[in-house]
């Protein structure tokens, strides 16, 4: 499925208050998505918000289960595993302690929409009359405003608000999916640019009741962490590799993200150390999979493998690893990278391919079944010859004239198109198309092939063989084009000719029309006219027409 009909789903989901599927339909949705999409990543924290709720007004059984689902979904999510390790803790405990008991209160607080309407999150939203109805009515039981979340996304803040929730916190310190709300902490440098991408502000940590002393300690290493990247940064602004591939690996020491790994990549790639700079794609990838680290990341990671090995002029191994980037997250540079590859890896397969000696014996093993009737083991054979030498127009045109057997004449005028292409001067190509395009009975387009054939002959050869056979397929396109109908008279014909819609283009010409009335008193005057080839390719459509009687 797409990603919006997993959306959809998702959203049917939630509005049947059934979190657990919502959550799941979401997560598919982004992983379906070909660009990040934040309404996807809201709705899917909407979902997570509610077992937050029901948490809040001490429905532990209900949250747990909440979390439980959502982690088997969405395993880096933070929120959803600060709450599980709450609601359990919670579920065991005679009393759920001052915590517990101060966040029920928040939900039951009866000052709650004082306070919503003083705090500066919320105070614009509460001026609407409806939203503090809703929210009275959310603070008895959550699910029942779980439609209203969908269609009304501040009864979503509002919750964040009352829970102290940042939603705009990225979900494992920084290393898993940024959160639609807010940019990501960690701005990669491109290995592709001189400079790398300007840093973005870190998000001020989510205040919580009561921090456990772990987490405290974590966020202090990452930001120790993101202090080295960012002076890491500017030295590799500045072309300083060496200095910054330092700061990167001791970010990588203090905090374990391959952000970090990935940039380290950059500058070992802008020294022109490849195969170092792929032991590192290949180390961030490794890790990365083992710490669950956000897939557009790990992207990255293949990105950059592959080009490195651009630059080592290893285009399938390059090809490989773009792809396989864009398995994990589709970007238009990646895969324009790779359409790129593609591109010239064929075009090289192509060069080592020619050979005018092999083209020439495949040619003659053409004509050789050519003669004897068999057509598809001569396109075959032709094929081959063109392969061998694209720059000879005579497989293009034999190949036309065997699959023209084979009643194949879309084909044939293809490859008749691709010769003149190669050679404009090539009449043996005109005149196959021509042939081919009577056989449709397209016959105003053969004759427009006709006469540039007659054009570039006159011009370039004037070979009096090929004048007279292309004059003779002239007479006989204009013959077909212009023919009676069964049982149509003479005049019946005329009428109707006279409706076609060149034949009338033609006769509302104030030039041809000058010419006509000449030639109605001085026919010899007519026969002058038609020195001019443009005149002489009107007057003969009025001749078939039986609009100009030569007799």
């Amino acid at each position: 499925m797409s990603a919006d009909e997993y959306k959809q789903k998702g959203n049917d989901a939630f509005r049947q208050k059934d979190f657990p599927e919502a959550i799941e339909y979401f997560t598919k949705a982004i992983e379906a998505s070909d660009a990040p999409n934040h309404v996807l990543y809201s709705n899917r924290s909407a979902c997570h918000t509610v077992g937050a709720a029901e948490f809040g007004l001490a429905k532990y059984d209900e949250a747990a289960s909440a979390y439980s689902k959502a982690l088997e979904l969405d395993p880096s999510n933070a929120m959803a595993k600060d709450g599980l390790q709450s609601a359990k803790e919670a579920q065991t405990s005679s009393d759920p302690g001052m915590g517990m008991n101060d966040m029920f209160s928040k939900f039951t607080d009866p000052q709650l929409i004082n306070k919503l309407k003083v705090n500066p999150k919320t105070a614009d939203l509460m001026r609407d009359p409806a939203l503090v109805e809703k929210v009275k009515k959310m603070q008895n039981n959550p699910q029942a405003v779980a439609a209203d979340m969908m269609s009304d996304p501040r009864l979503m803040t509002v919750i964040t608000t009352i829970l102290g929730i940042d939603l705009s916190q990225p979900p494992n310190g920084g290393a898993g999916e940024p959160a639609p709300a807010a940019p990501a902490a960690d701005e990669d440098v491109k290995m592709e640019d001189a400079a790398p991408a300007a840093e973005k502000a870190t998000p001020a940590p989510a205040k919580k009741e009561a921090p456990a002393q772990p987490k405290e300690k974590v966020s202090s290493e990452k930001e120790t962490a993101d202090k080295f990247k960012a002076e890491a940064n500017q030295l590799y602004k500045a072309k300083k590799f060496d200095d910054a591939i330092e700061l990167y690996n001791k970010a990588w020491e203090t905090f374990k993200d391959i952000t970090y790994l990935n940039n380290r990549a950059a500058a070992e790639y802008e020294k022109g150390e490849y195969d170092v700079a792929i032991e590192t794609c290949k180390q961030a990838i490794e890790d990365g999979r083992e710490m669950r680290a956000n897939y557009t990341v790990i992207a990255k990671s293949f990105a950059r493998l592959g080009t490195c090995y651009l630059k080592k002029d290893d285009l399938k191994t390059a090809i490989g690893f773009f792809e396989k980037s864009l398995t994990e997250h589709r970007t238009a540079d990646t895969l324009t990278k790779l359409r790129n590859a593609e591109k010239e890896l064929k075009k090289r397969e192509s060069e080592s391919y020619i050979d005018k000696d092999k083209a020439e014996e495949a040619r003659l093993e053409g004509k050789d079944y050519f003669t004897k009737g068999d057509w598809p083991n001569a396109v075959k054979a032709y094929a081959e010859m063109i392969k061998r030498d694209p720059s000879d127009v005579r497989g293009y045109s034999n190949r036309a004239a065997a699959l023209a057997k084979l009643m194949s004449f879309p084909d044939a005028i293809r490859d008749c198109d691709q010769a003149i292409k190669v050679d404009p001067t090539f009449i043996r190509a005109y005149i196959r198309k021509a042939t081919a395009q009577m056989a449709m009975k397209e016959y105003k387009g053969c004759i427009d092939t006709l006469n540039d054939a007659k054009d570039v002959e006159t011009k370039n050869g004037n070979n009096p063989a090929q004048l007279r056979e292309i004059e003779q397929l002239l007479q006989k396109a204009l013959g077909q084009r212009f023919a009676p109908l069964e049982g149509e008279t003479y005049e019946q014909s005329v009428a109707r000719f006279q409706q076609d819609p060149e034949v009338v283009e033609i006769l509302q010409d104030p030039v041809m029309n000058t010419i006509l009335q000449q030639a109605q008193g001085n026919p010899a005057a007519l026969q002058e006219h038609m020195k001019n080839p443009e005149v002489y390719k009107k007057i003969l459509i009025l001749m078939a027409a039986g609009i100009i009687r030569t007799r």
